[in-house]
């Protein structure tokens, strides 16, 4: 009996961190955006912890995210589950994770101002908590901006959805936003329109970009697992003092200008910006801007560079880049090798800007030219996440994009 009680005792322990497990994500709300170095902070801790619980968690992909949900072959009945998977400065995104689900039927877009029920903008008006996915198949050629309020998933697992042929989603001045599994492609300006923004209030919209999804003053924004392609400016854009965002498991191809994060070499208010890249796919008919960076914080890791004609990764106005284990290969044209372009800016200015490459793969000639002194604290306002070995770039970002999920198998 001694022994017995003797093994038992250390389990006490483990049985409060299980329990705790259990209920961290009960624990976790919505929370303000943060000082980038108490951000810090809780990235050293959530990594310590993901070390120590990978080898339970994991299915095998080596991607986090992915690994959290798409074991479950009853994905679709826990849809929900997947706002506790992100990762990087977006980790706390909830989205509607909260709320009730909101099944798109209509794929019509007939009235900016006053939409139907049923249709993608009459759910993301909405001020509710609210979880949407979509009743089938279906192209949304939307007749102006789809404006989001807060607290809203767009979910197209299940279902091949596209927005596309008009202007796309943009996420202005709220929070806790999910955008997952769509194909956002063909995107146009819209504006000199009423658009609706919420129950209660609709407004004047001038020209719009045309990006795929245009962040403007947002935070907690996670952009997961989308298809997107040929739009009119950007493909993902975050301005005007967005941060805590993730931008992963996307595949992006045929567009010029990828990504732009940050408003203007001016506007000093994306100094605080934070932004984890991660496990995406950067692919054929790509050009520049993979992001192209100003001011603030950009954790670029485990991403696989497959096609880019002038560059990969630049900024302005002395951006910290942090790139740890991507694989970059670089194109046949002996001009257009290196990964990285410093604009703006004479060498004698951008050399003192914090952009540092470890643990990345250089291939078919690929260089990246590093500059600043390094200073730790400023990468470590630059680290969300600990990076993969770049050798395992390719297994981990094999399924970036819009996933093909059927109901009752694993995704």
């Amino acid at each position: 009996m001694a022994r017995t009680m003797a093994m038992a005792i250390p389990s006490l322990p483990l049985l409060f961190l299980f329990t705790f497990l259990l209920l961290l994500p009960l624990l976790i709300s919505s929370s303000p955006v943060q000082d980038p170095e108490l951000v810090v902070q809780d990235v050293h801790r959530a990594i310590n912890a993901s070390r120590r619980n990978l080898g339970y968690l994991s299915c095998g992909t080596g991607n986090p995210i992915d690994d959290c949900w798409k074991c479950d072959p009853n994905w679709e009945t826990n849809r929900q589950k997947l706002a506790d998977c992100a990762i990087g400065f977006g980790k706390n995104a909830i989205g509607g994770r909260d709320g009730k689900i909101y099944v798109v039927t209509d794929s019509g877009d007939d009235d900016p101002v006053n939409p139907k029920p049923g249709t993608l903008r009459h759910a993301v008006i909405q001020d509710e908590p609210l979880w949407i996915i979509f009743a089938r198949d279906m192209t949304i050629q939307l007749k102006e901006e789809l404006i989001m309020n807060s607290f809203k998933t767009i979910d197209g697992r299940g279902a091949s959805v596209h927005i596309a042929g008009g202007p796309c989603i943009t996420v202005q001045y709220v929070t806790n936003i999910i955008i997952h599994g769509l194909n956002i492609h063909d995107c146009k300006q819209g504006g000199n329109a009423m658009v609706r923004d919420s129950p209660r209030h609709y407004g004047w919209r001038t020209i719009s970009d045309g990006d795929g999804v245009s962040i403007f003053g947002g935070s907690h924004v996670w952009v997961d697992h989308n298809s997107l392609s040929n739009c009119k400016d950007g493909l993902i854009d975050a301005i005007h003092g967005s941060t805590a965002i993730t931008i992963s498991n996307n595949y992006l191809t045929h567009h010029d200008k990828v990504m732009l994060l940050g408003h203007s070499d001016s506007y000093t208010q994306d100094k605080n910006m934070q932004v984890t890249i991660a496990f995406n796919h950067f692919g054929e008919g790509l050009v520049q801007r993979m992001p192209r960076c100003r001011h603030g914080y950009f954790h670029v890791v485990n991403n696989d560079y497959t096609h880019w004609e002038m560059y990969a990764i630049g900024g302005s106005a002395n951006p910290t880049i942090n790139s740890q284990g991507n694989r970059f290969t670089a194109p046949d044209n002996r001009f257009s090798k290196e990964v990285t372009k410093h604009e703006d800016a004479p060498e004698s200015e951008w050399k003192s800007w914090n952009w540092r490459s470890e643990g990345d793969l250089m291939v078919n000639g690929a260089f990246f030219i590093a500059s600043g002194a390094g200073a730790s604290s400023s990468y470590a306002k630059a680290s969300s996440l600990g990076a993969r070995p770049s050798s395992l770039v390719a297994t981990i970002t094999t399924n970036a994009g819009a996933l093909n999920c059927k109901k009752g198998s694993r995704c």
